[in-house]
């Protein structure tokens, strides 16, 4: 060190002295002591501080150590408790335990008891039906000896006998029934027609093939001919219709399948008549004019049949259908008037059954317009109807009646018998349609021969003008049971091979008469 301050001194130009290094030394080795005297001091509190702090260690984990064991013990007691608890439940179910398995016990001996009583009771029966077997051997051997029958001819009769006491059975229960369900409905309908008919009066127009003609004198009926025929030749190429100028006074005939032609021709020959110019530009001049009035008339029928039913919103080309109706007939009724009155009825029943009123109405109306073009288009007038009013976008409640008022197509709604049972009572009423003796007569004679080639059937009587068909069967070879069935045979057989109009009613009577002689 001294050799440092020297080359120090040295370094800095001057000498330091001895003594002054002495007395550093000195200072030095005091400032040594103080410092180890405070590490001493240091250490022993540091000591002092870790006895306190050790011994407060220990004192706490001996208070830690108590504060456990006393918890340890307390767990212990709870574990202990609630382990004799289940010591007292578990003897409680041993208990149980042993007094069911002492029930079973006694209960598998009774078993055992009844099994064997069933089986000794089993053995017994067995031992009994052995004999009652032999028994009824016995009795059946004794019984085909004293009827003369096997078993099996006697089940062939008794199966035959039981088959037509069913049978029977059934046939009177079919009757009730019939009898009751048409007991209420017949009277009901009878109620709503008889309602219908009398608040409807009608009138009937009887329309043909031809129409008739008043001239003023015979000598118009060669102008109508004209020379060498042109005239006449000309009003029938335009009309399309015949003319027949025969001996008949003051008259002229026209003939034509269509009525409008014939009413077209009918206008024409009245002006021409009337006014007297008949030539063949006149003629077609005169045509033409009375198709437009023809026409314009038919409109007007149509429109005047849809206001006096209160009906709207029906399209203008359906309206004309309508009035095109004026001139076709039917049976020689007017199918207009035929229409508007099945509409009437149609309303009426509709209102008394609680169905839509304008909606019977409209459908009564429309139902027969397809015999407007049915002369055009092929097919039914119901079909083509239905397609018509299709097309035109009616409702599907009119369309589905037009198209089954006949039963073409399946109803969907109530509309469709309503209307066929109005259509029926409108052509049905006295008066309402004619048809010629030859067919009226045929149609009777068919339907007379068709109930006779039924089995059992002795007479056949058509009455009413066809309307009720009275067959007398033999009592010997049909039952009361089998005149239901024949009835309904007969009337299936007549919907399904004639043709008439309305409704025809089946009577079967069967009668036995017994006649004695008191001399």
């Amino acid at each position: 060190m001294e050799i440092l301050w020297l080359l120090v001194g040295v370094a800095l130009g001057a000498a330091v002295p001895l003594v002054l290094m002495r007395q550093w030394r000195r200072q030095q080795t005091r400032s040594f002591q103080e410092r180890e005297e405070r590490v001493q001091l240091m250490l022993r509190s540091a000591e002092e501080k870790t006895e306190s702090a050790a011994r407060e260690a220990e004192l706490l984990v001996k208070t830690e150590r108590l504060r456990i064991e006393e918890q340890l013990k307390e767990q212990f007691r709870d574990r202990q408790e609630e382990l004799d608890r289940l010591k007292q439940r578990f003897d409680k179910r041993e208990e149980q335990l042993d007094r069911k398995f002492d029930q079973l016990d006694q209960r598998e001996r009774e078993v055992d008891r009844r099994r064997n009583q069933v089986e000794q009771d089993a053995r017994t029966l067995e031992t009994r039906k052995e004999a009652c077997l032999k028994q009824e051997e016995a009795i059946v051997r004794r019984l085909e000896e004293v009827a003369g029958l096997t078993t099996e001819e006697a089940k062939a009769q008794l199966v035959v006998g039981l088959q037509e006491e069913v049978r029977r059975e059934s046939a009177n229960f079919m009757k009730r029934a019939e009898d009751e369900a048409k007991e209420g409905a017949d009277r009901k309908a009878q109620e709503i027609m008889g309602t219908a008919i009398q608040r409807l009066a009608g009138e009937f127009v009887a329309e043909r093939t031809v129409t008739v003609v008043a001239i003023t004198s015979e000598e118009m009926k060669g102008r109508i001919i004209g020379r060498e025929g042109r005239n006449i030749r000309a009003l029938e190429a335009a009309t399309g219709c015949d003319l027949i100028i025969d001996d008949t006074p003051e008259a002229v005939v026209i003939s034509g399948f269509n009525p409008v032609r014939r009413q077209v021709a009918r206008q024409a020959l009245e002006e021409l008549i009337s006014d007297g110019r008949i030539h063949p530009a006149r003629i077609e001049s005169v045509v033409r004019k009375a198709e437009k009035n023809v026409n314009n008339e038919i409109r007007e029928a149509g429109e005047r049949a849809v206001f006096e039913l209160g009906l709207s919103g029906i399209h203008p080309d359906i309206v004309k259908l309508v009035g095109t109706l004026k001139f076709r007939t039917s049976y020689t009724q007017n199918v207009l008037s035929h229409s508007v009155e099945v509409a009437r009825f149609a309303g009426m029943m509709a209102d008394e059954l609680g169905l839509d009123f304008n909606m019977a109405r409209r459908c009564g109306l429309l139902h027969d317009i397809g015999k407007a073009v049915d002369h055009e288009v092929q097919g039914s007038h119901a079909v083509i109807g239905g397609q018509y009013a299709k097309k035109y976008k009616e409702h599907p409640l009119v369309v589905n009646a037009i198209w089954s008022h006949h039963f073409d197509i399946e109803p969907i709604s109530v509309y469709g018998p309503l209307i066929n049972a109005a259509d029926a009572l409108s052509a049905a009423r006295p008066g309402a349609r004619r048809e010629n003796v030859e067919t009226y007569i045929k149609r009777l004679e068919l339907l007379e021969g068709l109930a006779m080639e039924f089995p059992g059937v002795e007479k056949a009587f058509a009455i009413q003008a066809g309307r009720e068909l009275r067959v007398m069967v033999a009592y010997d070879r049909v039952k009361d049971e089998g005149a239901l069935t024949l009835a309904s045979e007969i009337a299936t057989r007549v919907e399904n091979e004639m043709t008439y109009p309305g409704q025809i009613r089946v009577t079967v009577i069967r009668e036995m008469r017994a006649t004695a002689v008191a001399q």
